[in-house]
């Protein structure tokens, strides 16, 4: 008798990122219904977990601009009900609590049954792919973050005789400016006439970090103050992926492609530095990932994974199907509860000149006062679930399904998802399908529906 698995169909659906902080088992509208039970027909259900699960009182706060997002523990049950079978955990959040609180997360993930993937007590764990086991076939996640490559979270191998380091897997990537000969020459002035080239010098002298780590000073590139420039014709903003990170995290991927029937493979980047940023006046006008993600995604694939689920920029990007597989370069919000928190760390206070007795609620009023931030922007409360068809172990459709999160409502309300209604949706999917067609992918509509057929 043959296994089911052997059909090589599979329906795997596709969330973007989950800032949850609220219980949501209670809800009884027919479009949030509907969405759940889209989620709990597929076989597997992925999203980016962007938070940190514990319990207010757990882990250290790290000094950070950003949300220090808490979704309590018993709130997994509810991304359960929901339909989520399978989280990233390399993210901007995933050390809000410091390397305590990233290993307190994946202790009540293992306890709550829920497969998760890009953080460990060493590279290791943190780079190896997760494992869902469903009814058509097992299913592979290997998670990585581009959002914090620096050496204070990244997961470190352990030795023989010593103990690794616990946070993400990291992928590294360089950001190469290029500029003009006239401002190239002012900053190789400015860097010899203030001495920063001579502070080079003395600190490879002392001997405790190497020429490579302490940048360039040469006649063509410039490692000015962290950041690194090169004489060109013009200006440009060229990235290049870390390819020690990359060839770990292709590693991890053959190890998949051995060992389950279908692999997932998430990239968190938010870090937007393409050409579209050179231009941009308002943060929605960014619409492409810089060129390393590409990079980084179609050797994921040359090494066999079936698809990219990228997250960070918190808006919906397009799609790009290569070599028959799809490449969704961001999925955008799923959940986003970002203010709804009970207890906020002092220093956010402080940035923001409130005194000791200010209360979460004076806080977030505070950071988005003068119609800025997510709550002002209507992209960010715009999104879609992707339901990915497989037969034959290839990819037959990709289903798009428009979600909105409750623009412009009181915060008690808004930050949870269900589906569009008929005129937002359509918007939705013409922004959808118009990123994607830059990409050479057309997106049909029907029934409110986006589809890709391969």
């Amino acid at each position: 008798m043959p296994y089911d698995a052997e059909r090589g169909s599979i329906s795997i659906a596709l969330g973007g990122d989950i800032l949850l902080s609220r219980g949501m088992q209670v809800y009884r509208e027919p479009e949030f219904l509907r969405m759940r039970e889209l989620l709990r027909n597929a076989d597997a259900c992925f999203a980016n977990l962007e938070t940190s699960v514990l319990r207010y009182g757990e882990g250290i706060p790290a000094v950070r601009t950003g949300t220090h997002m808490v979704t309590e523990p018993e709130l997994l049950e509810d991304l359960k009900w929901l339909g989520v079978t399978m989280v990233s955990c390399a993210n901007s959040h995933s050390l809000n609590f410091g390397e305590e609180g990233l290993l307190l997360q994946n202790r009540y993930l293992d306890e709550a049954k829920l497969v998760h993937a890009g953080t460990g007590e060493n590279l290791r764990q943190a780079s190896s792919p997760a494992y869902l086991e469903t009814a058509n076939g097992r299913v592979a996640l290997v998670a990585a973050t581009a959002h914090l490559p620096a050496p204070s979270n990244r997961a470190a191998h352990q030795r023989v005789d010593f103990k690794g380091k616990p946070g993400v897997n990291a992928l590294g990537f360089r950001t190469t400016f290029v500029v003009d000969k006239e401002s190239f020459a002012a900053l190789q002035r400015i860097a010899q006439s203030l001495g920063f080239h001579g502070e080079r010098s003395r600190n490879i002298q002392r001997g405790f970090q190497s020429a490579a780590e302490l940048g360039t000073f040469a006649e063509t590139e410039l490692d000015f103050r962290g950041e690194h420039y090169r004489l060109g014709d013009g200006f440009d903003i060229v990235t290049k992926c870390n390819q020690r990170d990359v060839e770990e995290n292709l590693r991890q991927i053959r190890e998949a492609r051995r060992q389950a029937d279908f692999v997932i493979v998430s990239l968190h980047n938010q870090d937007t530095l393409g050409r579209s940023w050179l231009h941009a006046e308002r943060i929605t006008e960014i619409e492409t990932q810089p060129d390393f993600v590409a990079d980084f995604a179609h050797a994921c694939i040359d090494a066999g994974a079936d698809l990219l689920a990228i997250h960070g920029p918190h808006m919906f990007m397009g799609v790009e199907i290569y070599r028959g597989k799809p490449v969704f370069y961001s999925l955008g919000n799923f959940f986003m509860q970002n203010e709804t928190l009970r207890q906020v760390p002092a220093h956010h206070y402080e940035r923001f000149g409130l005194d000791p007795y200010a209360t979460p609620a004076d806080f977030f009023d505070a950071r988005t006062a003068g119609d800025k931030g997510h709550p002002a922007t209507r992209e960010f409360w715009q999104s879609s679930l992707a339901l990915c068809r497989f037969d034959n172990r290839k990819l037959s459709e990709i289903e798009f399904h428009p979600i909105e999160m409750g623009f412009g409502r009181p915060r008690s309300q808004r930050g949870r998802p269900m589906l569009a209604d008929a005129q937002e949706g359509k918007a939705i999917l013409d922004r959808i399908a118009r990123l994607s067609k830059d990409l050479g992918t057309q997106i049909e509509q029907h029934d409110g529906r986006g589809i890709i057929r391969l």
